[in-house]
């Protein structure tokens, strides 16, 4: 027998689409030759969704889903508060990691309903 999802909390239910949506990002970066380096990478309070490498290119990405434009688009969401803490975890990955000589990116993949876009070089690092 299916378990309902009133079985499960409404923040456990979106933590589990929100994964669903990551990883469907991160399939969609495989296809485009990417290697996936990590997922939902944590410092502190901080973290970032996929972290993935093509060549010499190291992309931060933050995906965000909706299941409808009624609030707005999901790109944005991706607000001054949110690229500042993407910097800062980009910035101490890269620390603890000893990343040298890579072109870095942010990136943000959103989805509405079961539409993907990816909005490449979506920001500039804020610190």
């Amino acid at each position: 027998m299916p378990l309902s999802d009133d079985l499960f909390p409404k923040k456990d239910r979106r933590i589990s689409k929100g994964y669903s949506y990551e990883k469907r990002a991160g399939e969609y970066f495989q296809k485009l030759g990417f290697e996936i380096i990590e997922r939902n990478w944590r410092t502190g309070h901080l973290e970032v969704d996929l972290i993935v490498r093509l060549k010499n290119l190291l992309v931060f990405v933050e995906v965000k889903f909706s299941s409808t434009e009624q609030f707005g688009h999901p790109v944005a969401r991706v607000n001054k508060k949110k690229i500042n803490n993407l910097s800062r975890a980009a910035q101490q990955y890269i620390i603890e990691n000893e990343i040298e000589h890579y072109d870095l990116r942010f990136d943000v993949v959103t989805f509405i309903g079961d539409h993907l876009e990816h909005y490449p070089n979506a920001f500039e690092a804020e610190y």
